[in-house]
Parts: structure tokens; sequence; C-alpha cells
């Protein structure tokens, strides 16, 4: 009955559906309530036990941290894809809270108990005191700053997903021009538009943009064929970003991603992604997701020109950086910043000299993670789509302008959603080691 209840409060876009699903589809009587009750207490368990498990992770020596577990066959290609999405976060417990959670940390006892079962909540510790004092390490992370956030209630999840692939090596780019869709001119305004409109609702959840699907329909219009996903698990979690970075490292080295062939790392410029990379991903080949690349060359193209010259100069300089030629736009952007001249005091951050001046700062920073010819020989991929396509999906069950959560309901619902979305039933594994460390036995499990 709890399976079921899980099941219908985590797949449902909310509990109130989730009740009348149980109603419809399983002729059981659940309130909405008690779907909440039981989702809440279950997630809360699975948190306990991923808690422990990146606990353990932790304590390995660094050594161990970057190999691979007994028992566990690297893939060919592994791929780590990190993202963030919107929920409205009200704390009637604690209304001076002011930043994101800290949740508890599982102690020395709890992470023992990893091999027999969920473990118990006492003895837990805070994450302030297992952290210690800040050092210089963790300020190279970005916290949104809750205090003074003008975006009311809405808060910032992150959000991991972690791919095996299949591909395959080529001796030459398998594609050296850009595909017809990113050359555009109806789609490609409309995608960027798009971005923009998703950019400025990050502080305050408004809807998602296209591109996931955008980026694929692209993609599969080409004669191209991009890696596959063969498997895939997704991590979620209201944690901040030093401490969700282990818990992403720990899902990724239990999955032998370390050990992998080829390895990649794909993401947006937001500084926590490329922090992450260096602190537990720096074997990886960081890869800096095209979409976003596009969307601030269209930008800078399009900056103080009509539209007939700028898409004649976008059409120039995106190909070059699907092509990997970067260092060539750049140097056209240097052009282009001398003929504007730098920005001034009082300039909007539309103005043309500020969008040639940003577009050109983001291209250097990020040059290091463009080269998308090489990439594409090595079978890598270079969008982050995927992850883009998973968080509408997580979004779809937590995020709504009428939902309201805790911090310990999200994070619980959070756990919950990342099981159903991943692949390898981690549900119904769970619920084989809670059985078994309740009685002794495992639940049967019926095949096929």
């Amino acid at each position: 009955m709890q399976a079921k209840i899980t099941y219908a409060g985590t797949a449902s876009r909310s509990f109130a559906e989730g009740s009348d699903l149980l109603k419809q589809l399983a002729d059981l009587a659940v309130p909405a309530k008690q779907v909440e009750r039981v989702t809440r207490r279950i997630g809360a368990e699975r948190v306990s036990e991923r808690d422990a498990a990146v606990a353990a992770f932790v304590a390995l020596p660094l050594v161990e941290k970057f190999g691979v577990p007994a028992g566990v066959t690297a893939p060919a290609l592994a791929v780590v894809m990190p993202d963030g999405g919107r929920l409205q976060i009200r704390d009637e417990v604690n209304k001076e809270a002011t930043k994101p959670p800290q949740p508890a940390v599982p102690d020395a006892h709890a992470v023992a108990a990893v091999a027999t079962g969920p473990p118990q909540p006492a003895g837990m510790v805070s994450a302030e005191a297992e952290a210690g004092p800040v050092t210089p390490e963790a300020q190279e992370w970005e916290e949104e700053d809750v205090a003074s956030c003008r975006s009311g209630h809405w808060r910032e999840d992150k959000i991991g997903l972690l791919l095996t692939m299949d591909s395959d090596v080529s001796e030459v780019d398998p594609c050296p021009h850009i595909p017809a869709s990113f050359v555009d001119p109806l789609r490609i305004p409309k995608l960027v538009r798009e971005l923009k409109k998703n950019a400025k609702a990050g502080a305050d959840g408004v809807s998602e943009t296209e591109e996931p699907e955008a980026a694929a329909a692209a993609l599969a219009e080409a004669n191209y064929e991009p890696p596959t996903v063969a498997q895939r698990q997704v991590v979620a979690s209201r944690k901040t970003w030093p401490l969700f970075a282990p818990l992403l490292a720990q899902a990724a080295w239990a999955l032998g991603f370390q050990g992998a062939e080829r390895k990649a790392f794909v993401g947006d410029g937001s500084k926590n992604n490329w922090a992450l990379h260096r602190r537990y991903f720096g074997s990886f080949v960081a890869i800096l997701d095209f979409i976003h690349a596009l969307s601030y060359v269209f930008a800078a193209a399009m900056a103080g020109r009509r539209f007939t010259a700028g898409w004649a100069v976008y059409q120039q300089w995106i190909e070059w950086v699907w092509q990997g030629r970067v260092a060539e736009v750049i140097a056209a952007l240097e052009v282009r910043q001398a003929e504007l001249g730098l920005p001034q005091e009082g300039d909007a951050t539309t103005s043309p000299r500020c969008v040639v001046d940003k577009t050109l700062t983001y291209l250097r920073n990020q040059q290091d993670k463009m080269n998308y010819a090489e990439y594409r020989r090595q079978g890598l991929p270079i969008t982050s789509s995927h992850v883009e396509s998973v968080v509408k999906q997580i979004n779809q069950r937590v995020k709504g302008t009428e939902k309201f959560w805790s911090e310990p309901g999200s994070e619980a619902v959070l756990q919950l959603r990342a099981d159903y979305l991943s692949d390898g039933e981690p549900l119904e594994d769970f619920w084989q080691r809670r059985q078994a460390a309740a009685t002794g036995q495992r639940r049967y499990r019926r095949v096929g």
C-alpha cells in the first residue's frame, strides 16, 4: 500500500492528483493529505539513505573517490550534466531562514547502516558542524542571496543528470557544417527570445523554454547522429552547491563514471557548474552547451545592426563556433567593440556596447570548452538538452504558482521524483532494502 501511495504522490503533478489516480486506477480511497504524509515520510527515508551513502563516499581516501567501486563495470562513455530548476519555499516553522537548506548529514553510525537498510534519524549532526568554517574552496560557489531576493518564495533546486551513452569515435568531424536549423531565420530568433525569457524567469519561476526540443530537432535534421542514451540517473536536491557537489559525485562514482573510457561534462556558463567540474570531474572533457553559446553569438551579431545585416554576421560567426573556430569570433568581436566603444556609465544592459562586451567576455571565459568539432569527432554530446528536459519533468511535479513547499518536504519529493525519472528502478530497490531491514527477508520481486 505504501509503495502505491508513494508512487502516486511522486508520479502525479500534485498530491490531490495522486489521490485521484489511486481511486480511479486502484480503487483505493486515499485522501490527498494522507498521500502527502506517506510520500514525505518515505521521501525522508530515501534522503537519509542517500546522505549516508554520500557521507561514506566523502570518508573514502582520495584515490578511491576517483576510482571505480569493486564489482562495478565502468561505461564506455559517461556524461555528467548539471542544471537548476525553480520551486517555491515557505517554511512556516522557520520564517527567519535566509539561505538554502543545510540538510543533516548522518554520523558514523548512519554510515555503517547503509549496507543493512535505511538509517534512522537519531545521531544526526548539522551540515554546518560537519562542514566546519568557510574555506577558500567554499567561496568558489555562488549561492542565491535569499535575504535580498526579489522573487518572493522562488528558490533554486539543483539537478544533475548522469548518462551512460553510446556513440562512435570518428577520424574526422562527422558533421563539419552547421545544421540548417541553427541558421533558420524564423526559428533562431524565437529560440533566443525563449532563452532570454527563461533566464529572466530564473528569479521568479516563469515558464520554461523549448530549448530541449529545439536542440534535439536541429541535430535530428542534420546528417549527424549524436550520442544516444543507454541509461540515466537523476539527482535532485535543495542542498547548497558545496553539499550538492559530493552528492552528485557519489552517484557518479557508484556508477563507475570515473573509470569510463570517454568522459564528458556538459553545462551552461554558470560559475557553479565549472566549480563542480573542477572539484569532482576534472578528468571529464568540459563542454559548454552549444545552445547557450549560440544565444550569446546571436545577440552580439544583432547588436546595433538591422536584421538583414546582423543575420549575415550571425551566420558566419555561428558557423565558426560550430567548427570550433571560436578565436575567429573573438577577433571579429574585438573589431566590433572597437567600432562601438566600451560600455559607458549609464548604458542600458541591452545597449549594443554592453551586449558586445558581455558576449566577448563570455566567449573568452568559455573558449576552452567550445572545441565542438573535436567533441563530435570523439562522439561526445555538445548540448545539455537531456538535462534541460529532466528539469522540466521535475518542475512538473514541484513547480507552480500555487505550490509551496517546506524545506524537508521539498527535499523528500525532489529525491523521489529523481528516483522516478531514473532508469534501473531505484525505488523498487529501496523497497527491497527497506523490507529486508525490517523483517530480515527480501520482498518477492516479480520478473517479466
